[in-house]
Order: C-alpha cells, then structure tokens, then sequence
C-alpha cells in the first residue's frame, strides 16, 4: 500500500515526512469557494473529504492523506486572499483579537475513511498597518488561509496560542499519526 499526500504545501510534506519515510504527492484540484451559507467546521471536513476522494479515485488500493485549513474569525471563513489588498484587510481583522483555526483531516482508502476536525485558537497582538505592510512585502501571505503562516514571518504577531499548533501549521501531525494507526496492521 503506498501513501499518497493529496497537497502540495511543502509544510504538509515536511511533518508527513516525519511519520511516514516514503509518500509520494498528487494534489487534489478542486474548487474550494467559500460560499455565504458555509459553516467552518462544515466547509472545511468538506474539503478535506472532496480532495481525498478526488485522488483515491485514481488509487484506491493507496492511502490518500488529504487537509485543509482554514482561519474564522466572528463566525466568518477567511480563506486564501486574492491579493495583498485583501490580505491587509484579514490580517487588520485578526489585529488584537482571537480567532479560530480549524484542519481537516481525512485518511482513505477504497471506502475505509477516517476523519477528525482538528481546532486551535490563536490570539494575535495589536498590529499597526506598518507591521502589516511589512509582512504583505515578504509575499508570505500568498495561498495562506487568514493571510498568514504561523510557522514563518507572522509568528512574531502571536500572543498565545490554544490548541494544536500543528493543526495552525496545516498538518496535526499527532491526529494523523494516530488514525495511521487505523490502516497499517499491528505486528506483535
């Protein structure tokens, strides 16, 4: 049985290579607009799911991996900006506050699935549009969920942090270890 990792975040593939030695990567190409009427924890189990089956589709004799993530803040889903302008606009939300960040997880394999919704706050200093304006330059923000990367540049903009900081990472390398455990036998 091969595993089979349904992105290509190279975060993702760095904490997979940390439990796992050999994995290869398909990622899943699928429309992840965020509707109105979505609910977070709906959304992103739904994204999740839909990646996952998109690449078993093509081998389901593997183990596919598949996430997504996604920041919430006031009930509302900040996905992947479209561009710096949006992405000042995130992180000025997330300015001084807490918000919510939430990884689904799906394991499958033919019609075994295994899911979990992993959750985390973080709460974020006061930031002055200086600061804002200085990590939008890094280009860092780019296809990041809430604009930022808690791992890297913006790591300086959290005051506290509770919950899985690898599910704030993309990747709650503990769950996923532990529903590996569901799909490989046991030796004794």
């Amino acid at each position: 049985m091969a595993i089979i990792l349904a992105s290509q975040s190279p975060r993702r593939k760095e904490l997979l290579g940390q439990i796992v030695e050999d994995f290869s990567i398909e990622p899943a190409d699928i429309d992840e607009t965020i509707h109105e009427k979505d609910q977070p924890q709906e959304y992103v189990q739904r994204m999740a799911k839909t990646k996952a089956a998109v690449v078993s589709e093509h081998h389901p004799e593997d183990l596919v991996i598949a996430c997504d993530t996604i920041v919430v803040a006031d009930g509302k889903i900040l996905g992947k900006p479209k561009n710096s302008a949006e992405a000042f606009a995130m992180l000025k939300r997330l300015s001084g506050r807490m918000h919510h960040v939430y990884t689904g997880v799906v394991l499958r394999k033919d019609k075994q699935i295994e899911s979990a919704i992993v959750p985390a706050k973080v709460l974020f200093f006061d930031l002055t549009d200086e600061e804002i304006k200085k990590y939008l330059k890094t280009g860092e923000y780019s296809d990041k969920a809430g604009a930022y990367g808690i791992q890297g540049k913006a790591g300086v903009f959290v005051k506290k942090i509770d919950g899985d900081y690898y599910s704030i990472v993309g990747f709650p390398t503990g769950v996923v270890y532990q529903m590996l455990k569901k799909f490989t036998p046991v030796s004794n």
